[in-house]
């Protein structure tokens, strides 16, 4: 395992998944492997807290993570948006990313000419897991 780990001392590379998903990993070390912040402010209940940050293999961020969720759950992890899918979104859904920035196609075309899934600026994928809606998180370094 090699994304972050919140707890006590270096945990990078001496965690397996498995231990991650049963929980063991949070019992043994007290390591999370999400901030809990942005699903607590979205009022997610604390079983769906605890099962992102104690037993979700985080992933790999410039700066602080933050798991995205919709329709009251927590989303899934798609990983690093790729160009063709943010190619597909309507202006609407590409301006949510930003805050609400608003892109012209020109700008749209340019942010896209230089983006590429693991570099910065870094576009995470999520996906509700009620709705299907995607659900995109901006950051870089």
């Amino acid at each position: 395992y090699v994304a972050s780990v919140y707890g006590k001392g270096d945990l990078h590379e001496k965690l397996c998944p498995w231990c991650i998903f049963s929980g063991l990993a949070h019992e043994k070390f007290g390591a999370y492997f999400a901030d809990p912040y942005p699903l607590e402010k979205a009022g997610l209940s604390e079983d769906i807290v605890a099962e992102v940050t104690q037993r979700t293999p985080g992933y790999i961020t410039w700066q602080q993570d933050e798991w995205a969720s919709h329709c009251g759950d927590a989303c899934a992890f798609l990983g690093d948006a790729t160009k063709e899918t943010l190619k597909s979104l309507a202006p609407a859904q590409r301006n949510s990313i930003f805050d609400g920035d608003d892109f012209d196609e020109k700008s749209w075309a340019d942010f896209l000419s230089y983006y590429e899934p693991g570099g910065t600026p870094a576009i995470y994928h999520f996906r509700c897991l009620k709705c299907k809606v995607d659900v995109f998180n901006y950051d870089c370094s």
